[in-house]
């Protein structure tokens, strides 16, 4: 499966100190996930493009902004020119696949990577129509809008599903899960076939979020 990913969420970190919060994780990650939240598609508000502009200037690291708002179309260019290096759109956002194929090949026209993601309730059978467009495939183990919910168990047989099928279509994306991910429940995931871990929580709500996350690369190495 080659090396696991380690993408902290910033929506569970300090907002005054973001800069400094990045770099505690930063030597043990590879990916920054922000989390953008409109109050419509799900029912929070979170953070928008001047925090991705703030992430970009703190840090090297792929920039993972995850669209959990409507119409996200609207918005593709204004986050590539924030910084985003890769950019998530839900399924439940489109209208039908027709648009979530344009939407997608909007982001990749734009020059940064195009993810797919699907919440807890969501059939893989919608996500299929697109896995051979995308960079990334994310499966939701919790519903989104809120961080520090607990990991969904019924992720698991999904993403299992996801990797067979990957691996029998020689597809090649990153299959990440984001959702309820701490130390004590990440190994399910990684034998179930994630290659990208996303975890607020589970590392900045920790005593020490640079040792967490240095022991979340260390469980990762056991399934590389």
């Amino acid at each position: 499966m080659g090396k696991i990913k380690l993408a902290p969420s910033i929506l569970s970190c300090d907002f005054s100190k973001l800069a400094e919060e990045i770099k505690k994780v930063e030597q043990y990650s590879d990916y920054i996930e922000v989390d953008v939240m409109d109050g419509h598609f799900v029912p929070n508000i979170s953070i928008g493009i001047p925090i991705v502009q703030a992430v970009r200037k703190s840090t090297k690291l792929v920039v993972d902004t995850q669209l959990m708002i409507s119409e996200p179309w609207k918005y593709i260019e204004q986050f590539v020119k924030a910084g985003s290096d890769i950019i998530i759109v839900h399924q439940e956002s489109m209208k039908d696949e027709k648009q979530f194929k344009q939407v997608l090949k909007q982001i990749r026209d734009n020059g940064v990577k195009a993810g797919a993601a699907i919440n807890p309730p969501t059939p893989l059978k919608k996500l299929i129509p697109v896995l051979g467009e995308i960079d990334l495939a994310l499966i939701m183990s919790v519903n989104p809008g809120f961080g520090g919910q607990g990991f969904l168990p019924e992720a698991l047989p999904k993403i299992s599903e996801l990797r067979k099928l990957m691996e029998k279509e020689g597809y090649n994306f990153d299959l990440e899960v984001d959702g309820g991910i701490k130390l004590d429940n990440v190994e399910p995931v990684l034998k179930a076939g994630a290659d990208v871990i996303v975890s607020g929580s589970g590392i900045f709500k920790t005593p020490n979020p640079t040792e967490t996350a240095k022991k979340f690369k260390e469980v990762f190495k056991r399934y590389e």
